[in-house]
């Protein structure tokens, strides 16, 4: 009995022995360095902002007036084209054939105001030496006026065939840029059916929609910003128009901006931030804008958060809805109140739950 109990206590000494050790080998990780910084509220904006899309200024979704089977497409997507190049051709045999018959009937009427025109000639050469009568002069007039006329719808009628063939060979109206082909060859093309969409690579313009609270501040040539979102390139411009109304278009208004000519990689398409400059004397409705700088966000997929401090100096990732860029600053919509801290640079990688020291 006695040798039992010893055994126990020295099996007992040695666990609490190794529980000591382990105790002792948990070493708590080090608080991260890290800095804050208060959100940045702007209550008085010196501008107005709206989203928009670069556009080219001549644009043009060529169709035809004619049915027919489309024979050859004679460019390709991408490709630069000159004002009046051929784009489409369409099958034109009905069209060769009826100029045919408008020909044989232009020689036909040709053939009959010749002679008409000789009799009357004649005739008035009789009516002058009074061997003729004037019943038979007005006769000869008549019959040379129709002879004419008839000469005279003939050649219209060419003009509308050959009017006609236009349709069937669709050019380019400017120089530009083929954007879009939407048929193929041997595709039957019908009436104002899009066929290729041309942009001119000359100029290119914002198309942006401001709000009605807004739109006041807005003038023709005034001078604005242009962010391009996919490369957060500046860009400048004026504005060129601004629409008057808001009816088919929700309480937006409808602003275009001509883009000064740039040496940065620019297409159609892409999709920007304008910010108005606000002039002293126009009311501009007050927003708060919460702002803050794009290196703070953290993304994880989908969504984006940044790391705020929490009780007992512990980051908290906090997920956020956002809005605008602005630069290198991006607005909070919500997930920030008023002048709270968040982190804004740390020595160290951050976690949800991970010790910070504020320096």
């Amino acid at each position: 009995m006695k040798k039992l109990i010893a055994i126990l206590s020295i099996s007992a000494v040695f666990l609490t022995s190794c529980g000591g050790d382990k105790k002792e080998s948990i070493k708590q990780e080090p608080a991260i360095a890290v800095k804050v910084s208060g959100i940045s509220a702007n209550n008085n904006s010196p501008f107005v902002t709206a989203s928009g899309k670069i556009e080219a200024e001549n644009a043009a979704n060529l169709s035809t007036r004619m049915m027919g089977y489309v024979t050859k497409i004679h460019v390709k997507v991408g490709q630069k084209v000159g004002a009046g190049q051929l784009l489409v051709s369409i099958n034109n045999t009905d069209l060769q054939a009826k100029k045919a018959q408008v020909d044989a009937s232009i020689l036909q009427a040709t053939a009959g105001y010749n002679n008409a025109k000789k009799d009357y000639d004649r005739f008035v050469n009789l009516f002058k030496q009074q061997s003729a009568s004037q019943k038979e002069l007005d006769d000869m007039t008549a019959r040379y006026e129709m002879a004419k006329a008839g000469l005279e719808g003939a050649k219209q009628m060419r003009n509308e065939v050959l009017a006609q063939f236009s349709y069937s060979n669709i050019t380019a109206p400017f120089s530009g840029t083929v954007t879009n082909t939407f048929v193929k060859e041997g595709d039957m093309a019908n009436p104002g059916m899009p066929l290729v969409s041309v942009e001119g690579a000359t100029r290119l313009q914002v198309t942006a929609m401001v709000s009605e609270n807004n739109i006041a501040a807005i003038k023709k040539e005034m001078a604005v910003k242009v962010l391009v979102k996919s490369s957060n390139k500046n860009l400048t411009g004026k504005v060129s128009e601004v629409s008057a109304s808001a009816t088919n278009t929700g309480g937006q208004y409808l602003v275009k901006i001509n883009l000064n000519k740039t040496d940065a990689s620019v297409l159609s398409g892409m999709f920007v931030n304008v910010q108005f400059p606000v002039a002293n004397k126009v009311q501009v409705a007050k927003t708060e804008m919460v702002l803050v700088p794009e290196t703070a966000l953290v993304k994880q997929g989908q969504l984006t958060g940044i790391y705020t401090i929490g009780t007992g100096n512990v980051a908290i990732l906090r997920w956020l809805r956002t809005g605008k860029n602005f630069g290198n600053q991006v607005e909070v919509l919500s997930g920030l109140s008023a002048n709270e801290q968040y982190i804004i640079s740390a020595e160290g990688k951050l976690y949800n739950g991970a010790t910070v020291s504020v320096q």
